[in-house]
This record gives structure tokens, sequence and C-alpha cells, in this order.
């Protein structure tokens, strides 16, 4: 009978070793912007959103009311902080609301 290592390993850290060794990072990053923008944003504001993107450090956000995207114009310096800290990394440096 073989002997058993008993290492013990967290879900975490092993589901993070997977991302990177198949190079899945890009696309884990966008579901977590989507989520974190729902979630710092609120209902109020996800309902009018129609999607959101980050392309190259610049977060596209498409929303169907206009009052509100010029709302958000003018708290996008906060908007920017907020979605990196959450995210915990420098990933957005600017904000198109479109």
């Amino acid at each position: 009978m073989a002997k058993r290592e008993n290492d013990s390993f967290l879900v975490k850290d092993l589901m993070q070793i997977f991302i990177k060794e198949n190079n899945l990072s890009k696309g884990m990053q966008k579901i977590k912007i989507e989520e974190t923008w729902a979630k710092l944003m609120g209902q109020g504001v996800a309902g009018y959103t129609t999607s959101v993107k980050l392309q190259n450090k610049t977060l596209v956000v498409q929303l169907s009311s206009s009052v509100l995207r010029e709302e958000l114009t003018y708290g996008k310096e906060k908007i920017i902080k907020m979605m990196n800290e959450e995210m915990g990394e420098n990933i957005i440096s600017k904000i198109i609301l479109a």
C-alpha cells in the first residue's frame, strides 16, 4: 500500500494555481469585473447597466440611462479607486461611460 502524503491545500490556493497554469486569468478578471460593478454600484445602477468590459486598463460601461451616465461622470475617480480596491490590484486606470 502506498504511503499517503498528508499535505493539505486550500481550495482557493488550488484554484489560483489552476487559473495561472491554464492562462485563465483574463477570463476570470472579466467575470469578477462584472460582479464587482454590480456589487459596488448596487441594484439601481446595475439595473441600468447593459454591459461592463475591461479593455486595456479601461473600464467600458454601457448604460441605458443618460441621466445616470451624467451622474456617474462626476464620480469617475472614486469609482476607479473603489473598483481597484475591491479587485485587489490596480487594473483600471480609466472609465468610459457610454
